[in-house]
């Protein structure tokens, strides 16, 4: 059984830092794409970033990038959000989610979220200003 595991949420001041966690089980680590999705209240899922297990190549939405890292730990078949300079807007659930690699990771973030799965069931990041 397919299982992902989200930890590391909780109430941080704009400009902190959080490192979210992603613990997978029940696949092979290696055939998977790990994303992290995030959605706040009324308003729509948004795709956040994404790493391959192929080549550990990166995937990061306009909004993150350059505050959010993402990696991996392939050993613990786990994945780590990092991160830093948050802001309000911030603020949502954030899930993780696995799909197969079966293309480069900026389609499936794009036009083919719906290959993800398996989902973790969603760690709140609360951002105060």
């Amino acid at each position: 059984e397919v299982q992902l595991v989200e930890s590391g949420g909780g109430l941080v001041q704009a400009g902190g830092s959080l490192r979210l966690s992603c613990a997978a089980s029940g696949f092979t680590f290696d055939d998977y794409a790990l994303g992290w999705f995030r959605q706040a209240a009324g308003k729509e899922r948004e795709g956040v970033s994404c790493i391959s297990s192929n080549d550990g190549s990166t995937y990061y939405a306009d909004s993150v990038k350059g505050r959010f890292t993402l990696s991996s730990d392939n050993a613990k078949n786990t994945v780590y959000l990092q991160m830093n300079s948050l802001k309000p807007e911030d603020t949502a659930v954030y899930y993780c989610a696995a799909a197969r690699e079966a293309m480069p990771i900026e389609s499936l973030m794009g036009d083919y979220v719906m290959d993800f799965g398996s989902w973790g069931q969603g760690t709140q990041v609360t951002v105060s200003s």
